[in-house]
C-alpha cells in the first residue's frame, strides 16, 4: 500500500484503481465500521466505499450541531438515504465546553473530541469495532487539531491510508454518480468566527442565515465572516464581479441580521492563504 506521504493525487484511472483496491482491502479487514459523516465529498466517498464492501456492517454517524447548517444536515440525510445507509444522528454539545467557546485556535480539537466521544459510545453499545473519518492525504498539509482528537480516540482514516487525495475522491464520486462530486469544499459555521472571538449560538445562527441569503442569489463558493457588526463576504474569484454588482442589495439584506456593514473579498482555501 502506498504511504500517505508519498502518494500522488493525480486521480488518473490506473492510479485511482490501485487506490480503490487498497481501500477495499483495508475495509474488508476492519469488520463493522462507523463512519463520521458530514455529507461532504470525503466522508460521502468513504461511506459509499464502506457500504460497497461491508454492507449493513457500515453505518454513518453525523453530529447534529449548531455549527452545522440545517441545509447541510438535510442534504446529508438525503444522500445517506439514497445510498441505503443507516444514518445515526447524535446531538453534540461542544458549546457547553468553555475551551471550544473560547475559540483560541484549538477549537476543532474540542469539536472533534465531542463527536468522537459520542461515536465511540454508540459504537460500543452496538458492537461496531472501528471508527473512521474522511481524512485524505491533502489534509496532512493543513493544521488539523481534529486529527489529534481522532488519534486519541483511535479513529482510522481509510482514505488517507489508501493514498486518496482530493482529486481521487472527486473522481471516485464522479465515477459512482454521487451528487456531491462537484460540491464545493466547506467547513463548519464556527470557522467564520475570528480566532479569539467566542463562539456563541447567536453568532453561528447569524452566519448561517447570512450565507443562506447569499446562496439564494446563486453563489456557489462563499463564506460570511463574522466581525461583530461588520460582515466580510468572501466569494469565488469567478463570482466576484457579480457580488460587486449585488453588494448594495446584499448589504441591505444582511443588515436585518445585525450586520451594519458588509465588505467583499475573494475566498481562498486555507492552503492558499
Amino acid at each position: 500500500m502506498q504511504s500517505a506521504s508519498t502518494s500522488q493525487s493525480s486521480g488518473s484511472g490506473a492510479d485511482l484503481a490501485s487506490k480503490r483496491a487498497a481501500l477495499n482491502t483495508l475495509l474488508q479487514e476492519v469488520g463493522r465500521l462507523a463512519v463520521a459523516y458530514s455529507g461532504g465529498v470525503d466522508s460521502s466517498v468513504l461511506l459509499h466505499a464502506g457500504l460497497s464492501v461491508l454492507g449493513s456492517d457500515c453505518v454513518a454517524i453525523i453530529a447534529d450541531s449548531p455549527s452545522l447548517p440545517r441545509t447541510e444536515l438535510r442534504e446529508a440525510r438525503e444522500l445517506a438515504r439514497s445510498l441505503g445507509a443507516r444514518l445515526v444522528v447524535v446531538k453534540t454539545e461542544e458549546l457547553a465546553d468553555d475551551r471550544y467557546v473560547a475559540n483560541a485556535g484549538d477549537r476543532c480539537y474540542y469539536c472533534k473530541s465531542e463527536l468522537f466521544l459520542h461515536m465511540s459510545r454508540w459504537a460500543q453499545e452496538h458492537a461496531f469495532g472501528v471508527l473512521a473519518f474522511g481524512e485524505i492525504t491533502d489534509d496532512l498539509l493543513d493544521d488539523r487539531p481534529g486529527a489529534i482528537a481522532a488519534s486519541e480516540y483511535g479513529v482510522r482514516a481509510p482514505l488517507r491510508e489508501a493514498g486518496f487525495g482530493k482529486e481521487d475522491v472527486r473522481r471516485y464520486a464522479r465515477e459512482e454518480g454521487l451528487v456531491v462530486a462537484e460540491k464545493p469544499a466547506s467547513a463548519c459555521l464556527a470557522s467564520r468566527i475570528p480566532r479569539g472571538t467566542s463562539v456563541t449560538r447567536e453568532r453561528l445562527a447569524a452566519v448561517e442565515a447570512a450565507e443562506a441569503l447569499v446562496r439564494a442569489r446563486g453563489f456557489m463558493v462563499l463564506r460570511v465572516r463574522h466581525h461583530g457588526q461588520r460582515a466580510l463576504l468572501e466569494v469565488g474569484e469567478a463570482e466576484l464581479d457579480r457580488a460587486r454588482q449585488l453588494l448594495g442589495e446584499l448589504s441591505s439584506e444582511l443588515s436585518e441580521l445585525g450586520f451594519d456593514s458588509l465588505d467583499l473579498g475573494v475566498y481562498l482555501p486555507p492552503a492558499l492563504r
